[in-house]
């Protein structure tokens, strides 16, 4: 679905990503990991067109695209949710999903479309929340995670990029969007995920990409990897407590 290859990113003196290579196929999560400062937010930015690469190929389904603004990205079919899912607290759900999007009619808001369109979109993915028109406020974590990732499935986007969508939730709500991303999954999305947590990784991961200084640094399919050996690529060495641990407690 998604080929990066020899992609680079600098910001001044700074280079972000340096030729970076990465496959994303249809039906696959693919997750992205790498130490703080490692370019995968940069990368999830160059492939949501919001900073576009400065160097390099990008193909989609074969075919060489450029992704200079986060339009030819939405074009494409490529959504991304970002770390502080930018909802409206004071909208409810419905509102925030539609934000932006709104459907009018004769120049008025179409609340009944939208709560019907609403009602086919999260009923199909089993959103958990009292009431579609609850205000975002009062949602847990977990549940507001999840209005992003409707917001963003709103265009019917055939890949999605999620950053750190389980960074500041519990173990219950992790469940939650674990179970989400393996819907979409199921129906043939393609899925990158960026994440510290190894453990996500292996929840819901099929293959993973290490990002090190900007550069890739392994690649590692879950159901054969270890955990030590995507930690000592990420990390860079061959030996540390961590993985020490990991050795006593497999």
């Amino acid at each position: 679905m998604l080929r990066l290859r020899g992609v680079s990113k600098r910001f001044g003196a700074v280079q972000a990503l340096s030729q970076v290579s990465l496959d994303i196929r249809a039906g696959e999560v693919v997750a992205l990991v790498g130490d703080n400062g490692a370019g995968k937010s940069t990368l999830v930015r160059v492939v949501s067109g919001v900073d576009p690469a400065d160097e390099g190929v990008i193909e989609w389904e074969g075919s060489p695209v450029r992704l200079g603004q986060p339009h030819d990205a939405k074009a494409l079919g490529i959504a991304a949710v970002y770390q502080d899912l930018a909802l409206c607290e004071n909208l409810d759900v419905v509102s925030n999903v539609f934000l932006g999007r709104e459907i009018h009619r004769l120049g008025v808001l179409d609340e009944v479309a939208m709560e019907r369109r609403a009602r086919d979109l999260l009923g199909g993915l089993a959103l958990r929340v009292p009431s579609r028109r609850v205000p975002v406020r009062a949602l847990s974590g977990g549940q507001r995670q999840m209005v992003a990732v409707y917001r963003a499935l709103l265009g019917d986007p055939r890949l999605v990029l999620l950053d750190e969508p389980t960074a500041a939730l519990g173990v219950e709500q992790s469940a939650q969007t674990f179970d989400l991303i393996e819907r979409l999954r199921e129906r043939g999305l393609g899925i990158m995920i960026i994440t510290h947590n190894l453990s996500d990784v292996k929840a819901v991961a099929d293959q993973v990409a290490v990002l090190r200084h900007g550069r890739n640094n392994g690649f590692f399919d879950v159901r054969t990897a270890s955990q030590e050996q995507i930690l000592s690529s990420v990390t860079g060495a061959t030996d540390n407590t961590a993985m020490r641990a990991e050795r006593r407690w497999p």
